[in-house]
């Protein structure tokens, strides 16, 4: 059964499958019952035959990480609290096999950071900023947010975010290749909404093999890199998707794209 509650909402519109944190009042800190949560409801998107996932929160913040005094603090064996629920959520994203859109509307801070970065395309609100918080508690960076952030700007500056943990506009998160796309506040919703739209109209076999192919550029190497390039052509050229595709510009007309 999946976890859909009063502080994680779900919904399926027009091959979208939207995921809303919705705990406005707590900053949209995350609860154990919302970890557990957010990797049910990506694979329900999947089960509903979403062909794209978006990814917001309720509120002035995004996410502000783990909800401190709730199980997250004291004699616990933090390393098994990452492994049995920050670890699994980065993880269902990371395997998605259709992509991810993060709607940034606001703070990210701590798991949250991790978690807005596992989006393929971020779209950020001006006044939003990123808080790599963990040191000022005398924890380490989770949620996948160390190899999410050390792949897309570097070593020098991934640690200068982890060590000092100073907050990081997004405009200049932007200018460092860490995020993709920053609009007035007011556009947040609308723009990530659209590019949703967009990932959803495109052939989905293709989107999610190339979301895999970048990820194995990232961690294997060059030779691994064409390995998977061929395996993957091989196999989104067996989609119906293709066909329409080739088809569509034969015929010099816009593609209609089914998701198969």
């Amino acid at each position: 059964m999946t976890r859909e509650s009063e502080e994680l909402r779900y919904g399926l519109d027009q091959g979208i499958a939207r995921i809303t944190l919705s705990a406005p009042d707590k900053l949209n800190s995350l609860s154990h019952e919302m970890l557990a949560g957010i990797p049910q409801l990506v694979q329900r998107a999947h089960d509903d035959g979403a062909r794209a996932i978006l990814l917001s929160g309720e509120g002035r913040a995004f996410c502000t990480g783990a909800r401190l005094g709730e199980g997250f603090t004291g004699e616990r064996d933090l390393g098994q609290l990452v492994e049995d629920y920050f670890s699994p959520m980065a993880r269902a994203f990371s395997e998605s096999k259709i992509p991810v859109v993060t709607g940034l509307n606001g703070l990210a801070a701590g798991a949250g950071v991790g978690l807005a970065l596992c989006g393929d395309i971020v779209v950020a609100a001006r006044s939003a900023y990123l808080l790599l918080a963990f040191a000022n508690i005398g924890l380490v960076p989770d949620a996948g947010s160390t190899w999410l952030i050390s792949q897309s700007i570097g070593r020098a500056r991934t640690l200068e975010l982890a060590l000092l943990a100073e907050r990081l506009p997004v405009e200049k998160a932007a200018a460092m290749g860490l995020i993709a796309r920053v609009v007035d506040d007011e556009a947040v919703a609308e723009e990530a909404t659209a590019v949703a739209r967009k990932l959803a109209s495109m052939p989905t076999a293709a989107l999610g093999l190339i979301r895999k192919q970048v990820r194995v550029a990232l961690d294997e190497g060059f030779s691994a890199s064409l390995e998977t390039e061929r395996d993957h052509q091989r196999a989104a050229g067996g989609t119906k998707d293709y066909q329409e595709g080739v088809r569509a510009f034969m015929e010099k007309r816009p593609p209609v794209f089914t998701g198969s």
